[in-house]
């Protein structure tokens, strides 16, 4: 039977889009895609990029008062959450229309609708329709993972805080990753009460010890009341809010309550299974380097795969796989020194390579670190300090890792990243001359170790 397309990718995120694009428009495959809800996916529609636009948004108050330490006379006056969520969704709108124009042109068929996996070669759509294609990419992404729990129905997930009509007065999240820290920082920004419970003993497991806890440190200081080493035991409704009652046995009133207790790869009745695709423990698509699945006809790109789960990450994986298998030109994605950046609040958290921790496990570093109060909010009255830390092999010299809890963190770790991908050295950083003043010049000034071993 012929095939009616050389590629059907299902699923309209950044990956499977990238990998649409390259393969119909720069190699010339018949490709076509479904999405069930909206183009852009998580990223661009539930992620990434509303969630950066709400950090903006809940930053001002902060900016406002350091404007007055430096002789405005300003006010903040009252926000305005419903003027915000319509440019929000205004915003959104555009960058939806930017993706459909982008893989129109590149001549995709584009489906609005859902498909699933009938075979190893077939996809059948919503409406009825089936889809033979040579390819099949599964590109679904990843969806908020709530427990179960007496009374989680009531909960919210990360996904409904672009939607909501009004801002709650108080607001518990529950989860300790980087979506819990950043949701509980941009509330807090923006006026709500923000009350953050985590099971574990210190939020932002994963990154270095030394940075989570700097972080934890300044959102208590900036009004996050942070809770660690507590979990819900059940949610009651009372009255017009939710009385939440902990496994320490206490129990409080809060008008919402948002679980961002991380994600579990979107695979559900998609008919992989029923094909022969295997699935991992947390239901991810099993892949190997070239991001080909346990049937040869079926690859699996970005939050599906539960790789890396970040977006730079499923884009280019997305399009090794297009240059791969339509443009021969065959290459995998590199998953190895990927920058991160948590967009915390009054400091963001940027880090490449390791951490002192895992650093410690392969073998004997030096640990140069450096806390100070930077220039622009120590002179508006600011107590709080930012970090800047390198992890250096003593053997080869080589940084192993870069550390940064300072505004705009994000932004530094991208050009560290750079130099550290390319080899560099502590000597190489220390012969860069410094741009002062700035809190990055930092970097280059750390003249001795603060710990080894």
């Amino acid at each position: 039977m012929p095939f009616d397309v050389d590629l059907f990718v299902i699923g309209g995120g950044s990956g499977g889009v990238r990998a649409a694009r390259i393969a119909a428009g720069e190699h010339g495959a018949r490709v076509a895609l479904a999405e069930e809800y909206r183009l852009g996916g998580t990223c661009v529609i539930r992620g990434c990029v509303p969630k950066k636009l709400m950090v903006f948004a809940s930053g001002f108050p902060a900016a406002f008062e350091d404007a007055r330490a430096y002789g405005w006379q300003v006010a903040a006056g009252r926000f305005d959450w419903g003027a915000f969520r319509a440019r929000l969704d205004a915003e959104l709108d555009r960058l939806e229309a930017a993706y459909r124009g982008g893989l129109v042109a590149a001549g995709v068929t584009v489906y609005p609708e859902r498909a699933v996996l009938e075979d190893a070669h077939t996809v059948r759509l919503a409406g009825g329709g089936r889809v033979r294609a040579r390819h099949i990419l599964v590109a679904t992404g990843g969806r908020p993972f709530v427990p179960e729990f007496p009374g989680a129905g009531h909960v919210l997930t990360s996904n409904d805080l672009f939607r909501l009509e009004a801002l709650p007065e108080t607001v518990l999240i529950v989860g300790g990753g980087f979506i819990a820290c950043e949701f509980a920082c941009i509330l807090n920004g923006l006026g709500v009460k923000v009350t953050q419970y985590y099971r574990g003993a210190q939020v932002l497991r994963g990154f270095d010890d030394e940075a989570r806890g700097h972080v934890a440190e300044l959102m208590r200081e900036g009004g996050v009341e942070i809770h660690v080493g507590c979990d819900v035991a059940r949610i009651d409704r009372d009255g017009a809010g939710f009385r939440v009652t902990a496994t320490d046995g206490s129990a409080r009133i809060f008008s919402a309550v948002v679980y961002a207790t991380g994600r579990v790869p979107n695979t559900a009745s998609l008919g992989l299974e029923a094909a022969g695709v295997r699935l991992g423990r947390r239901g991810e698509v099993v892949v190997d380097g070239w991001s080909q699945s346990s049937v040869p006809s079926v690859y699996a790109v970005g939050d599906v795969t539960d790789r890396v789960n970040l977006t730079p990450v499923a884009i280019r994986e997305g399009h090794a796989f297009a240059d791969t298998v339509f443009g021969a030109t065959p290459r995998q994605a590199d998953h190895d020194l990927v920058a991160a950046a948590v967009f915390t609040q009054p400091c963001e958290l940027g880090a490449v390579g390791l951490t002192e921790e895992a650093a410690r496990e392969v073998g004997p570093i030096e640990v140069y670190a450096s806390s100070f109060k930077p220039m622009r909010q120590g002179f508006a009255g600011r107590g709080w300090r930012v970090l800047m830390k390198l992890i250096v092999c003593a053997q080869t010299r080589r940084v192993l890792g870069c550390h940064i809890v300072a505004p705009e963190a994000g932004e530094m770790i991208q050009l560290a990243a750079v130099a550290i991908r390319m080899g560099a050295t502590k000597e190489d950083f220390d012969r860069t001359c410094a741009v002062h003043p700035t809190m990055a010049e930092e970097l280059v000034t750390l003249r001795k170790p603060v710990r080894a071993g």
